[in-house]
Parts: C-alpha cells; structure tokens; sequence
C-alpha cells in the first residue's frame, strides 16, 4: 500500500506516528474467517493485479490467493518453507547451499544432548515468528532448555502455538539485512544494511541499529549472489523478499528470509537514502515488468546515506519523561523521531525489535557524520535517559 504524499517538514520538528494503519487507505477490508472460496470470491471483485503479503503472518495466505486467481506469485508449493523457520534452512541446505547446523526441539532432553554435541552457542526461537521475538542465544545446554522450554507451549508474536522451537548454531559474523524484489524469477537488490548489535538485558546479540551501505562495497557481492541462490532454492519468483544473512569467516549463511516487504522503517530509510525502496520495485514488478526488466541490473546508488537506531531500555516501569531527547534532535545527521512508548505508558528492557521505546533516523551526505551520531545516539542511552514515574507505579 503507497500512502499519499505528504507535507514536507522541517527535519528537527518530525515526529513520526507509531501507528501506521490508515482505514481510509484501503477501499475494502476484507476479513479471512477460514472459508477460502469466501475470501476468494472477494477478493476477486476487485480484479486484482497482484496479491501481495503486508507481513510475516500473511505470506502463505497471499501465496495461495494469487495462485487460486491465477495471478503472479510464488505458488504454494514452498510456501511453508517460507515461514517455518527448520524448514526454511533444510530446503536452502537441500539446494547445496551453506546452511547453519539445527534442530527442531520437541524434547528438552533430546536438545540438551544435541547443544552439548555441537558445542558452542546456540540460538533458540519460535518456529514461525518474526521481529526477534522469543529469539535467545545459550552459551550453555541448559540455558538452551529454559529458553525451550519458555517457547514450547507458548504462543508466538501473532498468537499461534509454538509447538516447540528451533535451535540453530550461533552463526559468528556482521549481519546484514538484503531487500530484493523478483519478476518472473529474475532478482534484484533493492537495498543492503549493515546492523549493529550490543549485549544488553541479558541478550548477547541485541540489534541497535541499521546502517545503509553502498553497492559498491566489497561484502554486496558475495551477499547478492548467496542471497539470489536462497531465492531460487526457496521458490521466490515474484515480489519481495527481506534476507537476513550472516557474513561468517567462511562466507555468508543465512538467518533468516521474509517473502514479503521489510518492516521496521526500512523501505522508508531507503527511500531517503537511494530515493525509491522495495516499495517501487514492487509496484514495478507487478504493474510495469517491462521497466522492472529493463532496470534490475543496474546497482543501487546511495544519494544520502541512512541509518536507523532503536534505543535500548533497560529499565522497567511507568515511563514519566525522556532526558536528553532534545541533544538527539539536534545531532547533524537527524531526520525523524519515533516513540512507541510515550510518558505514561509502561516502558520494559529492550530484548527484541518490538520494544524499542524510541527509533531515531539518521540522514547525511556523509556515513561518517552518520557513524558518528550514531554513537553519539549510544552514548546518551542508559538508564538516565529513561526517567520513571513511581508514583504512577504506586
């Protein structure tokens, strides 16, 4: 969904909405209650052009409704493949390509006896969730079984049973987040971002920020190309796709993959650094596949670079005020300003990309200004930044 244009704004009074659904952006809300033939025939009335999944929770929905109508898509075939995270991995090691060691628990004894095996640190996680929720990282097997043990009769970010979790080797390395979009199986990286991570509120790899990187840069290749075999092997033709991938000592080897549009102000931050994002290619690859072929080879150019900084909390309360928010809205590099949780509300430790109570974009000409308020950003987070109501707790 591309929403209408809106005002410019002075860069230093941008306040961003936390919300983003807009009712009267969309000319019909058509609810899936599990009768298909229903929802087809509903969606048919509109004579769609494209299906395309808004989310991780409607990637097999939007796969089976553009194969039933008979519009491009990427079938149901390997549809479970694309959300269930063991079977994501086994069908990329299937297809020859470099895929972390795992396992999907059922047991806590069969996982302790496979940790002490491999060794090493491992990740647990929900089979089928997203934003990082419910991810842990064990140094130890037990720590492995509390974490299974956590998830294995829970429910999941979108309120799904876990039936278990998966547990993966600890992939050392930078990560980076490749956003592509494909037609008719031809491939093209619309956008690639460095993370950053710190060790906080008993997470060892907690993602804090996103820096856009150029094309040019020597690790985009080999990305790219391993990136385009993930595709192939999990049968994603058409459309989006958001890639997280390890760059090891030994090259790179995926986390994860998305068929579906990157969240997280993603697609926005490139739109300001490159000047058009996944959102115009997608647009493209449905609607003008002639100008999506004619353009997909040529590499991204970033005009300004980007970056975007998730705040840690490591405090848990009624959040009464910020301090220190005007010295980050006076940093070189910055654009916008989001707050998830504003005074008043209850404020928790950060441990996955769903609870940052404050996301900062970063814009310059300079990456170097940007790394630069970036740790700027760092330096001013901790505890004094957050300042808690206790009344308001009492």
């Amino acid at each position: 969904m591309l929403r209408r244009p809106r005002a410019e704004h002075d860069r230093r009074a941008v306040r961003l909405p936390v919300g983003s659904f807009v009712p009267d952006d969309f000319v019909a809300d058509i609810v899936h209650d599990g009768d298909l033939a229903a929802t087809i025939e509903a969606v048919a009335a509109f004579a769609p052009l494209a299906v395309i999944s808004g989310g991780e929770v409607g990637v097999e929905l939007a796969d089976l409704l553009a194969e039933r109508l008979g519009l491009p898509g990427n079938g149901t075939a390997l549809s479970a493949a694309r959300r269930d995270k063991h079977l994501m991995v086994e069908t990329v090691r299937a297809a020859g390509l470099r895929a972390a060691r795992q396992l999907r628990a059922t047991d806590a004894d069969e996982l302790a006896a496979w940790h002490r095996e491999l060794g090493g640190r491992v990740v647990v996680k929900p089979p089928r969730s997203a934003g990082s929720q419910g991810v842990s990282f064990c140094d130890t097997p037990e720590e492995s079984v509390a974490a299974f043990l956590s998830l294995a009769d829970a429910d999941d970010v979108f309120s799904q049973p876990n039936n278990g979790a998966v547990a993966q080797e600890y992939l050392p390395g930078t990560e980076y987040m490749v956003n592509t979009v494909s037609r008719d199986g031809r491939h093209h990286v619309c956008d690639v971002w460095r993370t950053s991570r710190v060790s906080a509120n008993g997470v060892v790899d907690l993602c804090d920020a996103l820096s856009l990187i150029d094309s040019g840069s020597r690790v985009v290749e080999p990305l790219t190309e391993y990136a385009f075999q993930v595709l192939d092997a999990l049968g994603i033709r058409h459309g989006p796709a958001h890639l997280e991938i390890r760059m090891t000592p030994t090259g790179p080897c995926l986390v994860e993959v998305g068929a579906r549009i990157a969240g997280g102000g993603i697609p926005a931050g490139a739109g300001l650094g490159i000047g058009e994002s996944q959102l115009e290619w997608t647009v493209d690859a449905y609607l003008r596949p002639e100008r999506f072929h004619a353009r997909a080879a040529i590499p991204y150019d970033v005009r300004r670079y980007s970056a975007i900084a998730g705040m840690v909390s490591p405090v848990e309360g009624v959040l009464g005020a910020y301090r220190g928010i005007e010295e980050i809205e006076e940093l070189e590099s910055f654009h916008s300003l989001a707050t998830p949780v504003k005074p008043g509300q209850e404020i928790h430790p950060t441990v996955d990309d769903l609870t940052y109570p404050v996301i900062v974009t970063l814009l310059h000409d300079l990456d170097e200004v940007v790394q630069r308020d970036l740790n700027t950003i760092r330096h001013l987070d901790g505890a004094a930044f957050y300042v808690l109501d206790h009344a308001a707790r009492a």
